[in-house]
This record gives C-alpha cells, structure tokens and sequence, in this order.
C-alpha cells in the first residue's frame, strides 16, 4: 500500500472536514432560519456538486484559477504557488466538492431542534450567537457529527476532482483513489485490492455511524 497517498489522503480529509464546519455550520444555520426569497438559489449553488461531474467542476476550478487568470494570479501571490498541481489547490477543490455532504446533514440536524426551545433561551435575553453554541448546537450535535464524517469520508475517496486539479505527484497530489487507478492500469491487481479494501472497510464504518448517529436523533426527537 503507498502509505504516502494514505498519509496524505487522510491530511486532505482532516482539513477539508475542518473547514466546512467551520464555513459549513454558519451556512446551515443561514439556510435554516433565513426568510430571503431568493433563498433556493443559495440552496441550489451548494446542492449542485451533488449532480455536478467533478471533471466539470475540476475544470471550471482550473480556469478561474488557473495561472493565466486574475484571480489566478493573485492565488498564487497568496499561497506562493499556482493553483494547478498543489495541495492547497486539492484542499480548495474538495471543499468545493464536498459542500453538499456536510451542509444538508448539518441542516437538517439544525431544522430538528424544536424552536420552543430557541425561542425560550430568547426571551432570557440570551444572544442569538449564545443561544446557537448553548441550545441549537448540543442539541444537533448527532446530525452536525454525521455531516462531518460524511464529508471526511466523501473527500478519502474523491478521484475525478483530485486528478483534474491535483494530475498525480507522488507525495504532493497523489491520493488513495488516484493510486488505486494507477495500480489498476499498471495490472498490479493486488495492491489495488488492498487499497480499495481499505477505502471499502473505511466507508462502511461511516455509514453505520451515520445510520447510527440518525437513529438516536430520532430517538432523541421522539423522547425515547
């Protein structure tokens, strides 16, 4: 197994799982409690890389930027490299991918929370911001857990984005599903084996503790 790629996939996991709950959590609350109008479309722009190939998203990412672009440009002035080739480049690329998986758990967890209970913490005086870190949020907490395993989970495995953005250097780019492609295409059947049976063994814990997490929320809801 190339314990690099291992390495490395599970850092672009971590990271990427970090940054939606942070950017994520916010969102959720916003698309929970907002009234705006317009609000679909706000829904639609981060439920699209759901229906979205990643080939076409990986694309899209290369041209805005890409070296040739302004924002390009002034992306890598920031980062002190070009956005094509590099790992903040794959790191930017899954956090765009991976949106959905994160945002519609934490969502949904955040809609669940029974708004007496919200609105009771209001009338306290207790803030907005207090109130989400002291009620909504414990109470959640089962949803919001699942929306970031299901995020860590989906960025392990993602192939299509991470060989458009990232191509496939040994070390810096080069992630479990790209070496399992590589391994499959040189007919070193069993060192795929053996890496796609991890990433199979790693995606069934996540489900069932997805499905579990689901489970007691229900239960939770339904005072039992």
């Amino acid at each position: 197994m190339d314990v690099a790629a291992l390495i490395l996939s599970v850092e672009l996991a971590a990271l990427t799982t970090a940054i939606l709950l942070a950017l994520g959590l916010p969102l959720a609350w916003w698309l929970v409690t907002s009234r705006w109008r317009a609000k679909f479309l706000v829904e639609a722009v981060v439920a699209l890389p759901l229906v979205l190939p990643p080939t076409v998203l990986g694309f899209y990412l290369l041209v805005g930027l890409g070296p040739h672009s302004p924002a390009g440009r002034l992306f890598a002035a920031a980062a002190g490299h070009p956005f094509p080739f590099s790992f903040t480049g794959l790191l930017v690329a899954s956090v765009l991918y991976s949106l959905p998986f994160a945002v519609q758990p934490f969502a949904g967890a955040l809609a669940g929370v029974d708004r007496r209970l919200v609105e009771a913490s209001h009338t306290l005086g207790v803030s907005r911001l207090a109130t989400f870190f002291r009620v909504t949020l414990p109470l959640a907490w089962p949803g919001v857990v699942a929306g970031a395993v299901l995020a860590f989970a989906h960025t392990l495995g993602e192939f299509g984005v991470v060989l458009m953005v990232g191509g496939n250097i040994p070390g810096r780019t080069r992630t479990l599903s790209v070496a399992i492609f590589d391994h499959v295409e040189a007919l070193e059947y069993a060192a795929a084996h053996r890496t796609a049976g991890l990433l199979l063994a790693i995606s069934f814990a996540v489900l069932a503790l997805v499905y579990a997490l689901q489970r007691r929320t229900v239960l939770q809801w339904n005072g039992r």
